[in-house]
């Protein structure tokens, strides 16, 4: 295997991983965010280098600064929210034709 051949495997390797990464982030958000914080975690522990205890902050997810009031839902405690389509629900009206 030539070194163009292995390296051109490794690029679209990276390529294929990323996507993987951002459509996981977009279907399972609280997964990945557990993920994230357990990485953190334990990359974040006294006696380890300086660049790994960085790391592990910028990858700590962000945690919701919201209330109830504001209906992020993000702890789930919040009531149910209606559809918006049971919101705007206009009866429909039909007419004859005109002849």
């Amino acid at each position: 295997m030539s070194t163009g051949l292995l390296l051109q495997y490794v690029i679209v390797g990276v390529i294929v991983l990323i996507g993987a990464w951002i459509t996981l982030r977009k279907l399972a958000p609280k997964l990945t965010s557990r993920w994230l914080a357990t990485l953190a975690l334990r990359l974040d522990r006294p006696g380890r280098a300086s660049w790994q205890r960085a790391l592990a902050h910028r990858l700590q997810p962000k945690q919701s600064a919201g209330n109830c009031s504001d209906g992020c839902d993000t702890c789930g405690s919040c009531g149910p929210k209606p559809p918006a389509a049971a919101r705007d629900v206009y009866p429909l009206e039909f007419r004859p034709r005109g002849k």
